[in-house]
């Protein structure tokens, strides 16, 4: 069979889930948007509501008739997006609680589903999504007098412990909301690890349930294992794969694997990136191509049936890495061509 494998381990996504949660006094939602991260949110969210999880957070209104399909009622689910046009009969019939974003936004959900829950979410200084302090002054008496569910912000630099929008973002979502009689939020997975000063009532980890930084203690949660196709023997000056870009200068061995960037694996990776063979790293060797990839296996005395390109050996930020990006464009990009198995529910 040539077709990989993606292992996703739910009870490592639990336990990710159980340890931020336990950083923090208030509630822990999960951050379930994108397919939770291109990991599946149907699996990932039925095995984290069983852990406890009673809030999620999901991008569109769609994804969240999606979730709410597959959660059944009970839980909470919030659309980051808002309350958009057209999105009237989604909210109202998966019972989604929109995220405010702008006055617009306010006057279409109190005209299309008076008395319907919605929280509110405000810019303090990443001017991305929510209300600027001007328009949030104007409309914050009105807004709260409707009984937000809850009022939130989102950091720029979490990320980064030591910079300092961080702080300013603090104290601007402080002076925006102090004194209100409404659940808030502001931390995401890197806020959680900044401390109680920013984990307000509730805290929504994305990434860190995923095996992703910045939690660095974080179980890995995805492996991928990919078939070999073919080994061959290539000699000195042969090349392997489009344009010439891999030349052997010493006799060797050449893997072809079944994978390629049409399964998410970033061609941009390829002149850093390795996979595992057993416990024999391997290069890859040329440029990745749309559905295969050349691995140098020299060094490999028992070649094993397949390789591992995420899993024990590396983590998803390993690759970022050696493509030049982030842990969350790794995860979001695995492609639908796996074989997905989901272990420890």
């Amino acid at each position: 069979m040539a077709r990989s494998e993606l292992t996703i381990d739910l009870g490592a996504v639990c336990t990710n889930w159980r340890a931020l949660a336990a950083m923090n006094t208030g509630e822990t939602a999960a951050v379930v948007k994108a397919d939770a991260y291109g990991l599946g949110a149907a699996e990932v969210s039925r095995a984290l509501a069983g852990a406890g999880a009673r809030t999620f957070f999901v991008a569109l209104a769609e994804e969240g008739v999606a979730l709410r399909d597959a959660l059944g009622p009970g839980p909470t689910i919030c659309v980051f997006g808002g309350h958009m046009s057209g999105d009237a009969a989604l909210l109202r019939d998966a019972d989604l609680v929109p995220m405010i974003n702008s006055i617009d936004q306010m006057l279409r959900h109190v005209e299309s589903l008076p008395g319907r829950s919605f929280g509110i979410q405000l810019d303090s200084g990443m001017n991305r999504l929510g209300m600027e302090p001007g328009e949030w002054a104007a409309l914050r008496e009105i807004a709260l007098s409707q009984k937000p569910v809850l009022v939130m912000s989102h950091l720029a630099c979490a990320d980064t412990p030591s910079h300092g929008m961080n702080a300013f973002q603090l104290q601007t979502f402080r002076q925006m909301t102090d004194g209100i009689d409404a659940p808030r939020s502001l931390s995401a997975t890197g806020g959680i690890l900044l401390g109680s000063d920013y984990h307000f009532e509730m805290t929504r980890p994305g990434i860190g349930l995923y095996g992703g930084l910045p939690f660095v203690d974080a179980l890995p949660v995805a492996a991928l294992s990919i078939p070999v196709i073919q080994v061959r023997d290539v000699n000195p000056g042969e090349s392997v794969g489009y344009g010439n870009a891999w030349v052997a200068r010493v006799p060797g061995r050449i893997a072809t694997i079944a994978a390629g960037y049409a399964d998410g694996i970033l061609r941009a990776m390829g002149p850093k990136a390795s996979v595992w063979a057993g416990e024999t790293r391997c290069k890859i060797a040329g440029r990745i191509s749309m559905d295969l990839i050349g691995v140098d296996v020299s060094a490999v005395k028992d070649m094993p049936d397949t390789v591992e390109l995420l899993g024990a050996h590396q983590s998803i930020d390993t690759l970022a890495n050696a493509a030049g990006t982030i842990g969350y464009e790794i995860l979001t990009s695995l492609g639908a061509r796996y074989h997905r198995r989901y272990v420890g529910a």
